[in-house]
């Protein structure tokens, strides 16, 4: 990481300011950039993933568009589970679909009975496309991408998509044991995934928990941050960012103890709010509104001005979404976004 150690990024992760706010993106790698659906065309998800030159470029093309200050390593969160040797599929316009969905004693011992050293030995690909990604970046970072085991957990248990994940917190409370058994495996399965990137070249990490939001917070700290606090514990000494949308009655918790130098904040919170919440500790992400890039430019501009100004309540603030680019999203948009933010920099410069 000394290569990266004076980015923007990195010293914002460990609660420097530095002279320019950094700027990334959620799913800044994907579906809105033309050259990305060009690059896909005859190729499916998971074997995009698992190419090292195509997640390479993926991986790149947005810092090369945008000029953001750190590349997101392009990947899918079922991608450590199919190295474990999960059998699934990610079905177009739906999402990741399981052939054998784990909701029993038994389904979960059969699947906690595969070593998570598996995940590693089967990572070849994903060292090899950190390893392309990383001797392009020079100094920018690049960040690793893993999902949280609870978002992981959701996934499995109900088979596919879900919005409420009723199957996966009924099991919290009906079979506990067989829960913390299974979201401790997508624990070790995580930080392996993480590992593998770390080991390549990855300057930093996050964990997302997309899910969350729908648990409540005794649900939370109970059955599911002593297995993300897992996943991201003893990786090396990388910076490590955690978000999850929703997260606003557990945003404390999304802390984990301390563990994580950054939260990430979706849209629904001002910044100056998580913050106060968050404290002096901790680097604050986000958290433009993703529905507010297809706004016309004034009132983008006003809010992302708002984003910026109440992030600077906090220790350090990296500038992003709420959550992800949506797919219809105009990539001018961003790339406008990141020369806003890198003038309000050096307006504050001026004025100082």
């Amino acid at each position: 990481m000394l290569r990266t150690a004076d980015s923007p990024l990195i010293r914002a992760l460990r609660g420097d300011r530095p002279d320019r706010t950094p700027v990334w993106f959620m799913r800044q790698a994907g579906r809105s950039l033309p050259e990305y659906r060009e690059l896909r065309v005859g190729t499916r998800m998971l074997g995009a993933c698992l190419d090292p030159a195509l997640a390479a470029e993926i991986t790149l093309q947005p810092v090369r568009r945008h000029g953001v200050d750190a590349a997101i390593f392009f990947s899918d969160i079922v991608v450590p589970l199919r190295l474990a040797g999960v059998e699934v599929e990610i079905q177009p316009g739906r999402g990741p679909v399981f052939a054998d969905p784990i909701r029993t004693a038994d389904d979960v011992a059969r699947l906690t009975a595969i070593d998570p050293a598996r995940v590693a030995e089967a990572a070849g690909p994903i060292r090899d496309a950190v390893g392309i990604v990383v001797a392009e970046l020079g100094d920018t970072p690049l960040i690793g991408f893993a999902g949280a085991p609870f978002t992981l957990a959701a996934y499995l248990v109900e088979g596919g998509p879900s919005k409420e994940h009723l199957r996966a917190r009924a099991m919290m409370h009906a079979d506990p044991d067989s829960w913390h058994r299974l979201a401790g495996w997508l624990a070790q399965v995580s930080a392996a995934f993480l590992s593998a990137q770390i080991a390549a070249g990855a300057s930093a990490v996050q964990l997302f928990d997309s899910w969350a939001g729908s648990l409540s917070p005794g649900d939370y700290r109970a059955f599911v941050a002593p297995h993300s606090h897992a996943a991201l514990d003893g990786l090396g000494g990388v910076p490590r960012i955690h978000f999850g949308v929703g997260t606003g009655p557990i945003l404390a918790d999304m802390k984990l103890g301390g563990l994580a130098d950054a939260v990430g904040v979706d849209w629904r919170m001002p910044l100056d709010e998580a913050a106060a919440v968050l404290g002096a500790d901790t680097t604050v992400q986000g958290n433009i509104d993703p529905a507010l890039l297809s706004a016309p430019w004034p009132v983008l501009d006003a809010h992302v001005r708002e984003v910026v100004a109440r992030g600077r309540a906090a220790r350090a603030h990296i500038v992003n979404l709420g959550h992800g680019v949506p797919p219809e999203t105009d990539p001018g948009v961003l790339t406008r976004i990141v020369e806003l933010v890198h003038s309000l920099d050096r307006s504050v410069a001026r004025q100082s």
